[in-house]
């Protein structure tokens, strides 16, 4: 097992280039990251960030390795996974699977039927050796490395992730998973995703994410950057369960061409921080771009989520639909931005979003930015922030259901525009989620 230590600098950025016998353009890509992650500053918006960066371990490998042979990886390791049903999920639904563990992805399998469709489906680390060509014409180029202070960090510390490439007009009948477990203390985890969906090809992704609570603070500042090409369909769906020591700080980004649609489906449950905006550049004429998010923020947790839309094209369309609910003293805020530019004539976006308050405690906010710069294209934002109506509550309990099954149905009611765009499986997982972390201890 290879482990750092605590802290960051320029020799722990060359070892880490070193153990994963990296061409040069990259090592120079993290150095420069490095020396632009230095002079950032945090966020100027948004919660407070209290990390100290000095006490974070930027990297740890196991000494297993990559395998496509679940029975390969330690026994530890998979319990830690089936307990979860993944190795069930990717028998009986999924087309394929990448797991990572820390900073390296230990499992990847595939099924036969997309080899034969020659779709690339790797952890980024290989993408990077077997597929040069590709990899350095799309990385770094959607997310620059001084986008923002944690996207440089993970242009400098960046491993593990998924790659993926999906040729043109191809169909994948069944989704591909990625899942990523901190599973140490003071861990950070830094996984780079590219995802290129080329003309007129359909991709399904979902990704699900994980962490044990210690007492003291983890990161995970990842960078997914997609490319979904003229007339192709990509569907990100993320499940993300952090423990509430969990920094989650994520750049998401897709650039959508002519004709393409680009779909973010985000549910944010966990973490002590999460400070995550997907967004879609609607470059190509008649592209549309959706983001459906759900944020659950309970005692100490703060989730300050939205979407970013960014129309370029004639004739495109975006949609954002945001769900939040807060609870005993939590914050779940809404921070977005829709920007029609000058020559996206007859294009049109829809901005919604929800909020619920379980007690007097709780907290949400909208930072909405909408800004139309032609004549011909409109933006249409609306915002509620409620509690639970009482009235309904008494009058489910009167038909004999009990107040915590009725608050629970009143919130599944809520978020269903979210829950019926998940596949079965991850649909009841999610459920049995909310209810753990919604239900419990809820007094209306």
């Amino acid at each position: 097992m290879i482990e750092f230590k605590k802290g960051l600098n320029e020799e722990k950025i060359r070892k880490i280039s070193e153990l994963k016998n990296e061409p040069k353009w990259m090592l120079d890509y993290r150095l420069d990251s490095y020396e632009k992650f230095k002079k950032a500053k945090n966020p100027s918006f948004g919660p407070k960030i209290e990390l100290n960066l000095e006490d974070i371990r930027y990297y740890k490998s196991l000494d297993d390795g990559l395998t496509n042979d679940w029975n390969n990886v330690s026994d530890n390791i998979r319990k830690t996974f089936e307990d979860i049903g993944i190795q069930k999920a990717e028998e009986e639904y999924l087309g394929g699977v990448h797991v990572q563990y820390e900073s390296e992805g230990l499992y990847n399998n595939m099924l036969k039927e997309l080899k034969d469709k020659n779709v690339i489906f790797l952890d980024t680390d290989t993408a990077l050796k077997k597929y040069p060509e590709i990899f350095k014409k799309y990385f770094g180029t959607l997310v620059k490395n001084d986008d923002n202070k944690y996207a440089s960090l993970n242009g400098a510390v960046w491993s593990g992730g998924t790659f993926i490439y999906v040729p043109p007009h191809t169909k994948l009948d069944r989704p591909l998973q990625s899942y990523f477990r901190i599973n140490s203390k003071d861990m950070g985890q830094f996984e780079r995703t590219l995802i290129i969906v080329d003309e007129g090809s359909d991709l399904h992704y979902i990704e699900g994410c994980t962490a044990p609570t210690y007492s003291s603070d983890s990161l995970h500042a990842a960078v997914v950057e997609i490319f979904v090409e003229k007339g192709a369909r990509c569907r990100y769906t993320t499940i993300q369960n952090w423990s509430n020591d969990v920094y989650n700080l994520v750049t998401k980004r897709a650039l959508v061409e002519e004709s393409g649609v680009m779909e973010w489906i985000d549910g944010n449950i966990g973490s002590k921080v999460t400070m995550k905006y997907p967004a879609c550049v609607l470059k190509g004429d008649y592209s549309k771009g959706s983001c459906i998010t759900i944020a659950v923020a309970t005692k100490g947790q703060v989730q300050d989520t939205g979407a970013k839309m960014i129309h370029l094209g004639k004739h495109t369309k975006s949609n954002i639909l945001s769900k939040s609910i807060a609870r005993i003293g939590g914050n779940a805020s809404y921070r977005g931005l829709v920007k029609i530019t000058k020559d996206a004539t007859d294009s049109h976006s829809n901005v919604k979003c929800d909020t619920i308050l379980l007690d007097d405690k709780s907290k949400s906010d909208t930072f909405p930015i909408n800004a139309c710069y032609n004549g011909s294209s409109f933006i249409e934002h609306e915002a509620t922030v409620s509690k639970i109506d009482p009235n309904v509550l008494f009058y489910l309990m009167s038909r004999g259901i009990s107040e915590e099954k009725a608050t629970e149905l009143l919130i599944m009611g809520f978020l269903e525009a979210f829950r019926e765009e998940l596949p079965l499986e991850y649909a009841v997982e999610l459920n049995q989620l909310l209810k753990g972390e919604t239900i419990k201890e809820c007094k209306i």
